[in-house]
């Protein structure tokens, strides 16, 4: 029998080819041609291996055909083809070339995505991945003709080499839309464009109609943004504009082609530039606009309130609930909220003017938009304006008169602080929401007779203690004791404790006769009078904090004035963070917990340079003992040679350089500390200890920060700590505004004497 009759051989050879054509897709090839596709777990490789093609799943059972990274750790897509058709079975499915088209076919051989072109070769195009993540379909394999490529359909990434443009000619903008969420990639609410309008500026908007962002037009001689300043003399990035009769566009290059970089339209409702960092294996944040989260338009859904203080950030109202719990999970907060219970009117139509519905005051809130005026008298007028109409949803009455809302409420923002600009809203619900009378007339008669109780156990209990206790009676004034200076020498044994000193004096340790220690600071060269003296300390004595330690008493007798405050019995954080005869180093997690009881550090440069002193000059001597926390040593030393050191110098080198942050650690801990939480500690004592105020955090801000309620850019390198630093070494840097890059002379020294002046010495471990 001939060999090709064979059927077993034929089907050898079959299964031969078959195998050599999936072994090339899945082993490197960078090319799907007209007699390949691709399926399954089979992907293709640009050249350089950079970038990878092939079938993903975001987290759900979901697939795809995207582009992601081919060199990092971390899947990362920044390409989608069939964002809003996904398919299930990926071994059915199909990605080929079809009459000169690169198309996708699901498991019921449905064309689901194409790249939709016309081509008179079809029978030669080929669709190569090339090393910059872009997907290329040429119309031969030894062509350079571009007959469509990904760059110019991009989805929520924008590669180095890509742009986003507008066609003058149509006055239409190429999109970069936002997923829906982290497991999602349909198009999102958010978008960003280049203005139709030809302001020159890219525009965030929501929905593809409100704008909420601009980037402000294009500056050709400062080669920045007019809104973004902080494109000035940046390291990394190659910006360029170009413009004319046909379109305009803006694109972006790296420096260095190792660097791996991305900028998306996230679904947060930001655009965030990230870099990867091989020594943490992670995606590092480099720059993101709007910076608030609240600043994202409607970013919370309707009627979901955003607020800063802290995560999550979006909330229900009062009365609602989130309409899709496993969206809110995924950060998607786009959905909103839906009333828990119906209006009356919305239950009994006939109900038309809603008597029954009520309505809850919210204050200190940014008002949503949309609002309709009504000319009446009172508040009382406003709300019943809103009742007549059922689809009146809230209203407003304050100094600009009365406004309701008929539509649901977006954007409703909850603001932290009462000295804001907030307004308030009186949100309609319904009448079963709020306590029936009869319920509250039980509770206030309850809260009388529990109040009157109480009373009545305290008193009984102070007149206990009082007539049990022998201890020192000082008078009392606001929320402070008012000590004689005979009681302190006697519970200080007449300040024979030292504890430690200041800038404004000595530290002592004192014993009350109710047995109570006490830590008694003895200030000195005090020159304010009595009145300003008790005001200040009263108003010290109103702070009550964690984080502070407790300000008891004073003495203010003629020129003795003394601060008492509660006893630390672990002492002062430098005794454990500097002496090297201590036993056990203290463990890093006590140093991101440890709770802070003074403002030890370094003197900020207005204490020096004679500029107004601010609460951002606290920020910066906090700055320079978080870089002690690190180190565990002095920030200023001198080695054995004699040279001084500055610890600062260093941890800004190794940031701003992607350097190893383990290498700045306490050595003692033997690099026992989480490696992202160390680069966050570093990174935000560099943002506090910057030469102008105005660029450090606010202590709100570092406290958001370290919990990783906020992300924290690699900040620029003080131009102070660039004149401390080695001049034989040459260091990259990149500044947030040209401010900051000012001619003056550093305002501070590395030697000891820059401590800071510290209101309290004590600290607890």
């Amino acid at each position: 029998m001939d060999n090709m009759e064979n059927p077993w051989l034929k089907l050898s050879v079959l299964l031969f080819m078959w195998l050599s054509l999936n072994c090339q897709l899945s082993f490197g090839a960078d090319t799907i041609s007209a007699n390949q596709s691709l399926s399954g777990n089979q992907t293709i490789v640009s050249s350089g291996g950079n970038f990878v093609l092939g079938f993903f799943s975001p987290g759900n059972s979901n697939y795809y055909i995207g582009i992601w990274y081919g060199k990092i750790s971390q899947q990362t897509p920044v390409w989608v083809a069939n964002r809003e058709t996904p398919v299930r079975d990926i071994q059915s499915s199909e990605l080929k070339i079809s009459d000169g088209n690169l198309v996708l076919i699901n498991g019921s051989q449905v064309e689901i995505w194409s790249t939709n072109i016309r081509t008179s070769n079809s029978s030669s195009v080929v669709a190569v991945l090339e090393d910059t993540g872009n997907l290329v379909l040429r119309d031969g394999p030894n062509s350079s003709a571009t007959l469509w490529q990904s760059l110019d359909n991009p989805t929520h990434t924008w590669l180095p080499g890509g742009k986003l443009s507008l066609n003058k000619r149509t006055n239409r903008s190429q999109l970069l839309t936002s997923w829906k969420n982290s497991e999602d990639p349909a198009p999102g609410l958010f978008s960003l464009e280049l203005d139709p309008a030809g302001t020159n500026s890219y525009i965030i908007r929501w929905n593809g109609t409100r704008q909420y962002w601009s980037s402000g037009p294009w500056d050709e001689q400062s080669r920045i943004f007019s809104g973004v300043p902080e494109m000035r003399l940046n390291y990394i990035y190659n910006f360029s504009f170009h413009s004319d009769e046909n379109e305009s566009y803006f694109t972006y290059s790296l420096y260095n082609p190792e660097t791996i970089s991305r900028f998306i339209m996230d679904y947060s409702g930001q655009i965030k530039q990230l870099s990867w960092l091989e020594s943490s294996q992670q995606w590092n944040l480099f720059w993101s606009q709007p910076r608030q989260q609240c600043q994202v338009y409607a970013f919370c859904g309707a009627f979901g309130s955003c607020t800063e203080r802290g995560l999550p950030f979006c909330s229900c109202l009062r009365g609602f609930h989130q309409k899709s719990e496993t969206n809110w999970n995924l950060s998607d907060f786009s959905d909103g909220c839906e009333r828990t219970t119906r209006l009356q009117c919305e239950e009994d139509p006939s109900l038309v003017t809603g008597k029954t519905d009520k309505f809850l005051e919210i204050a200190n809130v940014k008002l949503p938009e949309s609002a309709q005026s009504r000319s009446v008298g009172s508040m009382s007028e406003c709300g019943s304006s809103c009742l007549e109409y059922c689809n009146c949803t809230a209203y407003a009455y304050d100094s600009d008169g009365c406004r309701i809302w008929m539509t649901e409420l977006l954007d409703l923002q909850q603001y932290s602080q009462s000295g804001s600009n907030g307004k308030t809203i009186h949100i309609r619900l319904a009448a079963s929401e709020f306590p029936s009378s009869s319920n509250n007339n039980g509770i206030i008669i309850g809260a009388v007779a529990g109040s009157v109780v109480l009373v009545l156990c305290l008193v009984i209990f102070v007149i206990f203690r009082w007539r049990r206790q022998r201890m020192i009676n000082p008078k009392v004034e606001g929320s402070l004791l008012a000590f004689g200076y005979g009681d302190l020498q006697s519970a200080t044994k007449n300040f024979s404790e030292k504890l430690g000193g200041g800038g404004f004096g000595s530290v002592f340790k004192g014993t009350l006769p109710d047995s109570s220690i006490i830590a008694v600071k003895q200030l000195e060269s005090i020159n304010q009078g009595e009145k300003q003296f008790r005001s200040e300390v009263s108003t010290i004595g109103t702070v009550q904090h964690v984080n502070l330690v407790r300000l008891r008493g004073f003495c203010s007798e003629g020129t003795k004035k003394l601060l008492v405050y509660d006893y630390m019995p672990n002492g002062s954080l430098d005794v454990h963070l500097f002496h090297e005869e201590n036993s056990k180093a203290l463990a890093w997690e006590k140093r991101v917990l440890t709770t802070m009881r003074g403002t030890r550090g370094y003197l900020a440069p207005e204490w020096i340079s004679g500029v107004a002193v601010t609460a951002k000059a606290d920020v910066y001597s906090y700055g320079m003992m978080l870089f002690e926390i690190v180190s565990g040593r002095r920030n200023s030393e001198q080695n054995e040679e004699g040279k001084v050191s500055f610890f600062p110098t260093s941890v800004a080198r190794v940031i701003t350089q992607d350097g190893d942050v383990l290498s700045l650690l306490d050595p003692r801990l033997n690099g026992d500390a989480p490696v992202d939480e160390l680069s966050r500690i570093c990174k935000v004592a560099c943002w506090c200890v910057q030469d102008d105020e105005t660029h450090r955090p606010s202590m709100g801000q570092v406290v958001q920060i370290l919990e990783g309620v906020l992300d924290v850019n690699v900040p620029p390198i003080p131009r102070s700590l660039q004149v401390l630093a080695d001049d034989s070494e040459h260091i990259i840097f990149f500044t947030e505004s040209s401010s900051s890059q000012s001619s003056q002379t550093p305002s501070y020294t590395s030697n000891a004497s820059s401590q800071a002046k510290s209101n309290t010495s004590s600290t607890s471990s």
